[in-house]
């Protein structure tokens, strides 16, 4: 019996002690691997302290001792986020709530991770990168604006066609209450046949998008000029003429792989009748600071050619004289024969403001012809009081007025000095 007893006691001391060799065994194992392990945040809390700078680690670790966290997550709290709330999401993410204005990130690209440190929040867009350029041509008119015309050009190369896409118009200046516009196209200096687009009714801002083809060889191109009349169509079928648009392609780079959209302020077109030697078109300007004086020679209308020989080339040459001393001349580019020719080039002449009662600007308008001598057309001599009167007196006068300011005109050309 006593030894039953002590072998029943045996055993039961050696499951004893297994039992409690295991257990001495699962605790050291917890023990030296819970520094390891991550607990779920389910109910996190904001800082106390509002205004802490962590400034070293002593102070990280105070700042861990005055949350509620598990002191078994490594986790330190940036300073930006003291102060802030949190809330929970359906999908038991957790984002920040905002709750003072000057406390937000700075704007800037938005990383797709979740980065405390820089503030920023997964899912969160910042609008700023995705707003386009404003496009201004829409808005900005100047005073006094008859409306504007947005156009694109192209140039094929091999076969030698040019591509214009008619756009759209914008704050027409109809005569009447209502509008229905439409466009004549024309490519100069061939005046006697055009493209018309489509009538739009009743708008003062048609969307056109039409395309029209002009065939054109690619030695002329470029002295080829685009001319877009708008007009507006009455009840009575009448046709009246709200503005115009010149277009010169000499200083335009066309390419097949180069579509230049455009837009340009509509002008009025000069409805007085062409003088008996033709008419020209320049402005004047005065840079009084530089000392500069500026011209710009844009397009003469109605020349009387001479037709006994095949013209070369018409041009336009501009002299500055002081008294009747010759100073200095400059001439456009010659454009074949043509009597609406258009120029648009700027010619500077270095002159004092002291200068400017004793100097004048003659713009002579000549055709050059093969085997021939060059034949004067027209030329136009404007001034102060000392050279000039009318017109030619009050386009000089308006110069000096208004300074740095480009001064358009028309003038009548005539044969004499």
């Amino acid at each position: 019996t006593e030894q039953a007893v002590a072998v029943a006691g045996g055993i039961i001391g050696g499951i004893l002690l297994f039992v409690l060799l295991g257990i001495t065994t699962y605790l050291l194992w917890k023990k030296i691997c819970r520094p390891f392990s991550y607990e779920k945040l389910i109910n996190p809390v904001k800082a106390t302290n509002k205004n802490a700078i962590f400034q070293d680690q002593a102070n990280s670790e105070t700042q861990l001792k005055s949350t509620s966290r598990s002191r078994s997550v490594p986790f330190i709290i940036p300073p930006t986020l003291h102060g802030r709330d949190w809330i929970h999401l359906t999908n038991e993410e957790q984002v920040q709530e905002d709750r003072d204005p000057y406390m937000t990130p700075q704007s800037g690209p938005r990383s797709s991770f979740h980065s405390l440190a820089g503030a920023y929040v997964v899912g969160t867009i910042n609008p700023d990168l995705y707003k386009f350029p404003e496009d201004k041509s829409e808005t900005d008119f100047p005073d006094g604006s008859i409306g504007r015309l947005w156009f694109s050009i192209e140039y094929e190369q091999e076969s030698e066609r040019l591509l214009v896409s008619l756009i759209k118009a914008r704050k027409l200046q109809p005569p009447a209450d209502s509008c229905s516009p439409f466009v004549k196209i024309y490519l100069l200096p061939d005046e006697r046949s055009y493209l018309q687009s489509k009538t739009k009714r009743k708008t003062l801002n048609p969307q056109f998008d039409e395309n029209f083809v002009f065939q054109v060889s690619s030695k002329m191109l470029l002295q080829r000029t685009l001319k877009f009349l708008v007009y507006h169509v009455d009840k009575q079928k009448k046709h009246h003429l709200l503005g115009q648009v010149i277009f010169p392609l000499k200083n335009e780079a066309l390419t097949e792989d180069n579509k230049l959209v455009i837009w340009r302020d509509l002008e009025k077109e000069n409805l007085e009748p062409p003088s008996e030697h033709g008419d020209i078109q320049f402005s004047l300007s005065y840079n009084d600071y530089l000392g500069r004086l500026t011209v710009v020679v844009l397009r003469a209308r109605g020349l009387k050619l001479h037709e006994e020989s095949p013209a070369v080339g018409v041009y336009v040459k501009v002299s500055l004289m002081n008294h009747n001393k010759f100073i200095k001349s400059k001439k456009t580019a010659a454009l074949l024969g043509t009597p609406n020719p258009v120029y648009n080039e700027t010619f500077s002449f270095k002159a004092d403001q002291s200068e400017l009662d004793t100097a004048s600007l003659s713009l002579s308008v000549l055709q050059s012809n093969k085997g021939e001598k060059t034949l004067l057309l027209g030329r136009v001599v404007v001034g102060p009081f000392m050279y000039t009167r009318g017109k030619e007196l009050e386009h000089w006068n308006e110069m000096i007025s208004k300074p740095k300011e480009l001064v358009k005109r028309w003038h009548a050309l005539c044969h004499s000095t």
